[in-house]
């Protein structure tokens, strides 16, 4: 699982990169389409932009990083057993009855055994 576990933190680098590269960039105000400038993200201008071309390299290499986590984790996991170590099993019913040598419980007091009621109810 050395692999696996090297591209999780590679992949939560990379996510942490983009999201900090994504808001940093400069609002251009046109979301879903509404409003933006000519020299938006269509133009030679705003294509060349150092913030734009990073945030392409970083989401190319977080989708490529999911793909191959993908891989690893449906190669190494592969089938396997079901721990069964916390399974409950039931008794036969000769071993359930208490053994005739065993001694019997003590009696406790009859003032232990019942409780006052001392609970408030929450409606009062």
């Amino acid at each position: 699982m050395g692999l696996f576990h090297f591209l999780i933190v590679v992949q939560a680098i990379v996510s942490a990169a983009l999201v900090g590269v994504i808001l940093m960039q400069r609002s251009e105000g046109g979301g879903l389409g509404m409003g933006g400038s000519p020299s938006g993200l269509m133009s030679a201008r705003g294509a060349a932009d150092f913030m734009t071309r990073l945030t392409t390299i970083l989401a190319s290499m977080f989708v490529l990083l999911s793909i191959s986590l993908a891989f690893v984790a449906a190669r190494e996991g592969g089938p396997s057993k079901i721990d069964t170590s916390l399974e409950r099993t039931e008794l036969p019913a000769s071993q359930t009855t208490a053994p005739e040598t065993a001694p019997a419980p003590e009696a406790a007091p009859a003032a232990a055994q019942v409780a006052p009621n001392t609970e408030v109810p929450l409606d009062k």
